[in-house]
């Protein structure tokens, strides 16, 4: 079943949140991942939330995209945006069709 990774980032060091991007893009297509969106505009319809990013990444599974973000190849990336901003990520499984 698909599994959707959904990530909130608040920047604070553009040059730094930048330099990581370049890097995790080409990380999630080495581990199967599919980008959905990536910070296109947005529009709050309901609630307080003011995102500054959204980020979607389409996985296989769960298990997909935690062996992705548990990968030494994405921490060495993830260690690269500390002190860029901050980032809330979820993931969260998909829907069947008809389920």
């Amino acid at each position: 079943m698909p599994a959707y990774l959904v990530v909130d980032v608040r920047t604070t060091d553009p040059e730094k949140a930048a330099a990581y991007s370049k890097e995790s893009g080409p990380s999630v297509v080495r581990h199967g991942g599919r980008y959905l969106a990536r910070g296109g505009a947005t529009e709050v319809l309901e609630g307080h939330w003011d995102p500054e990013r959204l980020v979607v990444i389409e996985f296989d599974s769960v298990d997909a995209a935690r062996a992705w973000y548990d990968s030494d190849d994405y921490r060495s990336i993830r260690a690269m945006r500390d002190g860029a901003g901050e980032w809330r990520m979820v993931v969260v499984e998909g829907h069947r069709p008809g389920g």
